[in-house]
């Protein structure tokens, strides 16, 4: 049975305060690195147009029963007519979005630059991590935790004798680096609060697929069936 740890306050005050308060700058310096580096780019023209007719598809769906059945078919045939509707692609016009990365150099020049503004700080703080404080218990969780956790919060001590609440300290800045997102929120707002969980999930990504999103319109637009909601809201209503 794990028996419990009396941890020294010099390793909270030297370990686990200075840790956590240089993820906290870093994440903030990323920031506003990365808005620096940012270049500032005019919209395009034609992928404003394209997102406008998603949203008006979108906004068709959701309003769809609320229309007469004539005035829903008109809308209908409007966005998904084979010929000239707003939704409707052409083969050889659809391209996919990594071959719209590769044509425009801006993009994937933004996209190298948040990559290195990301991986580049967090390499150099990890190797800062490990070579001083790796091997460190941390900090405990005042709470029990099952054996599956141990992986994942004693990462850097190999002793099965140790109560799996208790953190290590390279843990603890896996933990404040995939964890801040909330209190980055607080202090930079919400649009600015990515964390790094979202930046790798973007780093294999390239970026928005225009067509792609307006043949997903058009299908889930084909497949609706209208049901107009007035000749029912009185009874609708009486139920209330």
């Amino acid at each position: 049975m794990a028996e419990d740890l009396v941890l020294d306050t010099a390793i909270r005050d030297w370990v686990l305060i200075p840790l956590s308060v240089v993820m906290v700058l870093i994440g903030v310096l990323r920031y506003f690195v990365s808005k620096l580096m940012r270049s500032s780019q005019l919209p395009d023209a034609k992928a404003l147009k394209e997102g406008q007719v998603i949203i008006r598809a979108r906004n068709l769906k959701s309003g769809a029963n609320f229309i007469p059945s004539k005035s829903f078919r008109a809308r209908r045939v409007y966005f998904t007519n084979e010929e000239n509707g707003l939704l409707h692609v052409p083969k050889e016009q659809a391209q996919n979005a990594q071959a719209q990365m590769f044509s425009d150099p801006n993009m994937a020049m933004d996209m190298m630059k948040k990559n290195l503004s990301m991986l580049i700080p967090q390499s150099l703080t990890f190797a800062w991590v490990n070579f001083f404080f790796s091997g460190f218990v941390a900090a405990k969780i005042p709470f029990p935790l099952t054996q599956r956790f141990r992986a994942m919060l004693q990462n850097g001590i190999d002793l099965s004798s140790v109560d799996v609440s208790y953190v290590s300290s390279r843990s603890w800045y896996f933990l404040n680096l995939f964890g801040l997102r909330g209190f980055f929120s607080l202090i930079l707002g919400e649009e600015n609060a990515m964390d790094d969980t979202q930046r790798m999930m973007q780093m294999g990504g390239f970026g928005f697929d225009a067509s792609r999103s307006l043949a997903a319109e058009k299908d889930s637009l084909d497949i609706i069936q209208h049901d107009w909601a007035l000749p029912k809201i009185e009874h609708r209503a009486s139920k209330y």
